[in-house]
């Protein structure tokens, strides 16, 4: 991440801080298609994840300051609070999250004769570098492209493509290893 975008998201913060409407408008601008590609593939239902993906930035208005540039990046913090708001909506309605029964681009749909390894798949996303496996969950359940990654999380594209790559090819391997 340059230095360029981690000021920048700490200046657009601070303007949050401050109570700048436009600052929101502008965060929404960066991180609203990450935040709400990821809410979708959680709730998969469009409008729920549009109505979580505006209480995650109404939370953001009213908590910027729990943002510590120290701790991590801000689309990484966004992505956390995301996720927990989707899981929550999900506990609300008595629903149990449960990603492997998320389906894959280019995966048969759930109840066909390939869900076990779709399954199998999902575990084995455990087992690569968590940076690896947040971007391939990212590109393959959130239907984000390299570009978009690149945007949301604040990495240079290069470094997105190569560990989606990278991840990739560890997948295959541990797939080939569990087939025998």
């Amino acid at each position: 991440m340059s230095n360029e975008s981690i000021q920048s998201d700490q200046a657009i913060m601070h303007r949050i801080v401050d109570g700048d409407q436009q600052a929101l408008a502008d965060l929404y601008d960066r991180y609203g298609g990450g935040v709400f590609s990821l809410i979708l593939q959680v709730l998969n239902d469009t409008g729920q994840a549009e109505e979580v993906t505006q209480d995650v930035f109404m939370r953001v208005w009213h908590g910027a300051e729990k943002w510590d540039a120290n701790r991590g990046k801000l689309s990484s913090w966004l992505l956390t609070i995301a996720r927990h708001a989707a899981i929550d909506r999900l506990r609300m309605e008595k629903r149990r999250y449960n990603i492997a029964d998320t389906p894959l681009d280019n995966m048969p749909a759930k109840g066909s004769e390939n869900w076990a390894q779709r399954r199998q798949i999902k575990s084995l996303l455990t087992l690569i570098p968590p940076e690896q496996a947040q971007l391939i969950e990212l590109s393959y359940y959130g239907g984000m492209s390299h570009q978009d990654i690149a945007d949301t999380t604040q990495t240079p594209l290069g470094t997105v493509k190569t560990r989606i790559r990278s991840g990739m090819q560890k997948l295959r391997k541990l797939w080939l290893e569990n087939a025998d």
